[in-house]
C-alpha cells in the first residue's frame, strides 16, 4: 500500500503545467499566445463571443459529435481509477492471506491479470475518442479561420479608400494573419479543454463522492487554498509580465533601428551612444523579466506542497476508515487518483479562461474590421460604359479628407474625348486627390464629376474603375510569370494579345532574351528586372486593358536616358486616342499636353497649354523656368 502510495502522491508534470502556461499564455513570454500583447483583453468581450459565436453556430453537428466523443473519452477515463483499485485490493487481500497463513491463500494473479487488460482495453478507448474529438475540434476551428479570413477578403474589396490611408499596412495586414492565427489556436484549446475539463470535474466529483464523502471534503477543502494563491500570484505578477512585454518591444524597436540605420551610426560615430541605449533598456528587460519568471516559477514548487499536503490527509483519513472496514484499500488509491483527475481539470478551466480572453481580443479585432463602414458598390439603374467616348468635366468641385478642411476648392475643368491633360504643381496642391476623386476612391464634398455627361456617382464603382488604366510611379508586379503580370490587365486575353501589347509597350525584344522568355517568374518584389522594365511591363499590362481614360504618374525619373526614351515612346503609344490624364513632375515632358492644370493648394490657378501658359509668364511660367534652370544646372 505504502509502495504504491509513494508511486502516485505526486501529480505528473502534466497537472503542472496549466500553471505555467496560465501565466505565458495571457501575461506574455513564449507560450502559444506570445503572438498577443501581455494582458490584452477585449472591450467587449460579451459582444465579441457573441459574434463568434454565429461563426461556431454553423458547424452543430459537428460540435454535438465533439461533445459526444468528449463524454465518452471521459468516462472510459473516469472509470479506470476504480478499477485499477480493485487490482491493488486484489494484491492487498492476496497478501494479507498470505502473511496470515489462510489456507489456500495468496494473489490471484489471474483475475489481477484480467482486470489490467480490462482497464488497457478502457484507456485505450478512451484516448481513440479523445483523438477523434482533437480531429473533429481542429477541422471546425480552421473552417472558422477559413470563413473569417475569406469574410475578410471579400470585406477588403469593399472598403473605403480612407480607411488605409489612416492605417498602416502592417496593422490591416495582422488582421489576417496574427488575429486569425491567434483565434483559431486559442479557441482550438479552449473548447477542447473546456468540454473535456468540465466532463472530466463532474464525472471524478461523482467517482469520489461514490467511494467516500469524508475523504472527498478533506480534499475540497485544498481548493480554496489552492485557488487563493494562484490568484495572489497573478495579481501581483501580471505588471512584471506587462512590464517584461513592454521592454521586450522597447528593445527590439532599438535593436531594428540600429541595424537598419547601421551605417549612419557608424559614420556618425554613434556606437558609443548606441550601447548606453540598448544598456538601459536591457536592464529595464532584465529587472522585470527575473521578477516576472520567479514569480511564475514559484507557482510549481507552491502547488506541490500544498497539493502533497492535500494527498496526505487524504491518505491518513483514508487509512484510518480502511481499518474501520468503512472503505478497501484499493480505493484509497483510486481516490488520490480521482484527486489528480479532479483537480487538473480546474486548473485547465482558469486557463481557457485566460485563452478565451485571448479568443476574445484577438477575434474583436477581426470584427472591428469586418464592421467598418463600407463605399456603397451599386446603384440602382447604373449607368453602363459601352459607347462611351471618354468626356469629363469637373463641375465647382470641393473636396476635403478632412470635413474640416477643404483642400480642393470650387475645381472646374473640361477635358474633350481623346485629350491629354497633365495636372502640374507644386507638393500638396492637390494632383493626386483629383485623380482619387476621378477614379471615386472618394466622394466630393459638393459638386460633381461628369463622365460623358453621367455623373460618376450612376455607376456601378466596378464598372466606373474599367473606364480606367493607371500607370504609376510606383511599379505593381506581383509572384508570377511575366505573361501572368501583362495579362492582369485583362485576365481574357491570348497569349498573340500579350505580346502585341507588349510589342506597343517596347518590352517584348527584352522579353525575348530572358532564358524563360514570357514564362519567367518574377520573384518577390520583381527584383530579377530593372526599375525601367517594370515600368515597361506596367504599360504593356495598361494597353492590354484598353481603357478609354488613362492616368499617369510620370515615371521616368529614376531611370537612364535610354530607358526614359522606350517609356515615353511606350505612353505615347498607350495614350493614343484616349483620353489622359498625367501627373507631371517634371514639366519638360509634358509640352505636347493639349491642356495643363496649374494647380496651388487645391485651385486651378491657370490653364491652357505650355505656349500659352508661358507667355502668361504667372505661376506655370515660374514653375517651368525654375526647373529648367535646375535642369540645365545639373546638366553643366
Amino acid at each position: 500500500f505504502f509502495l504504491s502510495f509513494l508511486m502516485i502522491r505526486r501529480p505528473p508534470r502534466s497537472t503542472l503545467f496549466p500553471y505555467t502556461t496560465l501565466f505565458r499564455s495571457g501575461f506574455g513570454g513564449h507560450g502559444p499566445m506570445a503572438g498577443m500583447r501581455g494582458g490584452e483583453k477585449a472591450k467587449d468581450f460579451k459582444g465579441t463571443m457573441k459574434k463568434l459565436l454565429k461563426y461556431i453556430a454553423d458547424f452543430k453537428v459537428a460540435l454535438i459529435g465533439i461533445i459526444i466523443f468528449a463524454f465518452g473519452s471521459a468516462a472510459f477515463s473516469i472509470v479506470g481509477p476504480k478499477i485499477s483499485g480493485e487490482a491493488t485490493t486484489e494484491i492487498f487481500n492476496g497478501l494479507v492471506e498470505k502473511v496470515t497463513g489462510v489456507e489456500g491463500g495468496g494473489i490471484n494473479f489471474d483475475r489481477v491479470g484480467q482486470i489490467l487488460l480490462f482497464l488497457i482495453g478502457l484507456y485505450v478507448i478512451s484516448a481513440i475518442f479523445s483523438f477523434i474529438q482533437g480531429i473533429i475540434m481542429s477541422g471546425i476551428t480552421q473552417k472558422i479561420c477559413y470563413n473569417l479570413r475569406k469574410d475578410l477578403s471579400e470585406k477588403i474589396n469593399r472598403m473605403p479608400m480612407k480607411y488605409f490611408d489612416t492605417k498602416t499596412h502592417g496593422e490591416v495586414l495582422s488582421r489576417f494573419t496574427n488575429d486569425i492565427d491567434t483565434l483559431g489556436q486559442s479557441l482550438n484549446q479552449s473548447m477542447n479543454q473546456l468540454i473535456t475539463s468540465v466532463t472530466m470535474i463532474i464525472g471524478a466529483l461523482i467517482m469520489m463522492l461514490s467511494i467516500s464523502w469524508q475523504m472527498t471534503l478533506v480534499a475540497l477543502l485544498m481548493l480554496p487554498l489552492s485557488m487563493g494563491l494562484i490568484m495572489g500570484i497573478v495579481k501581483k505578477s501580471q505588471k512584471y509580465f506587462k512590464d517584461q512585454q513592454k521592454y521586450l518591444g522597447n528593445v527590439n524597436g532599438q535593436v531594428e533601428e540600429l541595424y537598419g540605420g547601421h551605417t549612419i551610426v557608424k559614420a556618425f560615430n554613434g556606437e558609443e551612444k548606441a550601447v548606453k541605449e540598448f544598456d538601459e533598456l536591457n536592464n529595464q528587460l532584465y529587472g522585470s523579466a527575473w521578477r516576472s519568471q520567479f514569480l511564475s516559477g514559484i507557482m510549481q514548487p507552491m502547488m506541490m506542497f500544498i497539493g502533497n499536503l492535500g494527498y496526505v490527509a487524504v491518505a491518513i483519513l483514508g487509512g484510518f476508515l480502511t481499518i474501520k472496514k468503512t472503505i478497501e484499500v484499493g480505493d484509497i488509491q483510486s481516490f488520490i487518483m480521482y484527486i489528480r483527475n479532479f483537480t487538473q481539470p480546474i486548473t485547465q478551466v482558469a486557463q481557457v479562461t485566460n485563452l478565451l480572453q485571448s479568443t476574445a481580443a484577438a477575434a474583436e479585432r477581426v470584427f472591428e474590421f469586418l464592421d467598418e463602414e463600407e463605399e456603397d458598390q451599386t446603384v440602382e439603374n447604373p449607368v453602363h460604359i459601352e459607347g462611351l467616348e471618354g468626356r469629363v468635366d469637373f463641375n465647382n468641385v470641393h473636396f476635403g479628407y478632412n470635413p474640416n478642411k477643404t483642400i480642393i476648392n470650387d475645381f472646374t475643368a473640361h477635358v474633350k474625348p481623346g485629350q491629354k491633360v497633365a495636372i502640374v504643381g507644386p507638393t500638396g496642391a492637390g494632383k493626386t486627390t483629383m485623380v482619387k476623386l476621378l477614379m471615386r476612391f472618394y466622394d466630393v464634398n459638393s459638386g460633381e464629376i461628369l463622365i460623358d455627361g453621367h455623373n460618376i456617382k450612376d455607376f456601378n464603382r466596378s464598372e466606373l474603375r474599367e473606364m480606367f488604366g493607371m500607370v504609376l510611379q510606383d511599379t505593381w508586379l506581383f509572384n508570377g510569370s511575366i505573361k501572368e503580370n501583362i495579362r492582369y490587365g485583362r485576365l481574357s486575353a491570348t497569349d498573340e494579345e500579350v505580346i502585341e501589347a507588349a510589342k506597343a509597350a517596347h518590352v517584348h525584344h527584352f522579353v525575348k532574351t530572358l532564358p524563360d522568355g514570357y514564362n519567367m517568374e518574377l520573384n518577390e518584389e520583381a527584383s530579377n528586372v530593372s526599375q525601367g522594365q517594370k515600368q515597361l511591363l506596367t504599360i504593356a499590362r495598361a494597353i492590354l486593358a484598353d481603357p478609354k481614360i488613362l492616368i499617369l504618374d510620370e515615371a521616368t525619373s529614376s531611370v537612364d536616358t535610354r530607358t526614359e526614351v522606350l517609356i515615353q515612346k511606350a505612353m505615347d503609344n498607350l495614350m493614343e486616342g484616349r483620353t489622359s490624364f498625367i501627373i507631371a513632375h517634371r514639366l519638360s515632358t509634358i509640352r505636347d499636353a493639349d491642356l495643363i492644370l496649374v494647380m496651388d493648394q487645391g485651385d486651378i490657378v491657370e490653364q491652357g497649354n505650355h505656349e500659352e501658359l508661358l507667355a502668361k509668364g504667372g505661376f506655370y511660367a515660374k514653375l517651368y523656368n525654375s526647373q529648367f534652370e535646375k535642369e540645365e544646372g545639373t546638366a553643366i
